[in-house]
């Protein structure tokens, strides 16, 4: 469930487009690389007026010794954080129907949670809250995999203090959206499954799309994997956690066709939209910002387990792009900007993976354990067949690529390491914050 907004910079360049005409070589060629050198797996999907014009899988939705499964396009992947974007669809046509209102006081639901009293609807849509993000916390990554019931979420929220005073800041919270997932339920007196299927899936004929449960390959879902030496399997969170913040379970085709038809008209109105698309600070209802040079976009990332996954849509051109990845060593960001440049007729960027080649003298500098005081974190550096691995507390391995000398990138998390092999110390930098850590 965590979430990586798209960050695509906008500058003035124009440019055109046919949907019926577009040069795909290019986008192949990243998809056969990066299949070649085990740096994704992973379905994509363009489509523009709910035609497709480009599709496909690479990769595997089951690896094992018996028998393993080839993606395809219609494999189903846990989609995290867009369920975000389902929530808060769902949300405002309560709305319409006069069962809920934006200023709504979340103590008329939940009058246990700290500052319920100051906290609106539109707030916790918005991220904007104070509600702490319980997937921030150590007990999260320790528990995730574990069946809980809403009576055991409850009691977690209900003890973790607010972070900011209601209105005042903006903070991604997970808590926040399983908590208007629970509204939903408790205002219509039916399940958020079956809310989901009488609100959007029948609604636009979506047949690809459930809520919850456990994987299951026969049913055409895929495990999640991370690349060590090899693709090896994730954990598998336990979506009774998650709920209306991330368990929802899809396809990039269903969840295109959503796009579309939540900006067509089809589930909600334009009045609603315009609220969904109104961006605060970073943030819309369900909804981020996801510009492409001068086009104006919306969307939403989300990631879970090994699962990464981000859609986005372009008003202006119909347009709607998905990439769903179950193994993931390339940024999925990467990946959609080289969809959408095909889509509108620019240069797609086909990355050089032919790694440094370091001695194990070399790897030996920076192999060992480290620790920070800045994060209640460590990580375990080691080396083989010439590679470098890193391994965070609780976390399986993650291979480690040379980018100049001491300085190695793992590009999956947008993560940069830079070792100091005299001093003992490795600073990791992500998402602009850099910490510390000594051997």
């Amino acid at each position: 469930m965590k979430h990586n907004l798209i960050a695509i910079i906008a500058f003035l360049f124009t440019f055109s487009a046919s949907a019926q005409q577009i040069n795909t070589t290019d986008l192949d060629r990243l998809l056969d690389t990066l299949t070649v050198h085990n740096k994704s797996m992973a379905s994509v999907l363009l489509m523009h007026k709910g035609q497709k014009v480009y599709e496909r899988a690479i990769g595997y939705a089951v690896i094992d010794s018996a028998r393993s499964v080839k993606a395809t396009p219609d494999t189903r992947y846990r989609i995290g954080s867009i369920t975000k974007t389902f929530t808060a669809t769902m949300i405002m046509q309560l709305v319409e129907e006069k069962k809920l209102a934006l200023n709504t006081h979340l103590d008329k639901y939940f009058p246990n949670i700290p500052n319920a009293g100051q906290i609106t609807i539109e707030m916790m849509l918005r991220h904007r809250s104070g509600i702490h993000n319980f997937t921030d916390d150590e007990a999260y990554w320790k528990t995730q995999t574990a069946p809980r019931t809403r009576t055991e979420m409850l009691a977690v929220f209900t003890n973790n203090k607010s972070d900011f005073v209601p209105g005042s800041e903006t903070k991604y919270s997970n808590t926040g959206y399983i908590l208007l997932g629970y509204i939903i339920e408790d205002i219509t007196k039916k399940s958020y499954e079956k809310n989901l299927q009488e609100r959007i899936l029948s609604r636009i004929g979506l047949k690809n799309t459930r809520f919850g449960g456990k994987i299951d390959p026969t049913l055409g879902d895929a495990y999640s994997y991370t690349f060590s030496k090899r693709w090896e399997k994730r954990e598998e969170t336990d979506l009774s956690q998650p709920e209306g913040a991330g368990a929802i379970v899809s396809t990039p085709t269903d969840v295109a066709a959503f796009m579309s038809a939540l900006f067509s008209g089809k589930l909600v109105s334009q009045e609603s939209l315009s609220e969904m698309t109104k961006i605060v600070d970073i943030f819309g209802m369900g909804l981020a910002p996801t510009p492409f040079y001068q086009k104006k976009g919306f969307g939403h990332t989300g990631g879970l387990d090994g699962f990464q996954a981000v859609v986005a849509y372009y008003p202006e051109d119909s347009l709607a792009a998905a990439v769903f990845s179950n193994g993931v060593d390339y940024p999925l960001n990467d990946i959609l900007i080289a969809m959408l440049s095909t889509y509108y007729k620019m240069p797609v960027t086909i990355p050089d993976f032919k790694a440094t080649q370091l001695s194990p003298e070399e790897l030996d500098l920076y192999a060992g354990t480290y620790a920070s005081q800045q994060i209640p974190l460590k990580m375990t550096i080691t080396h083989s067949n010439n590679k470098l691995f890193g391994q965070a507390t609780g976390q399986p391995a993650f291979l480690l690529t040379p980018v100049k000398k001491d300085v190695f990138k793992f590009d999956a998390a947008g993560v940069m390491m830079e070792f100091r092999p005299k001093m003992r110390e490795l600073t990791i930098t992500q998402a602009g914050q850099a910490y510390l850590f000594t051997k």
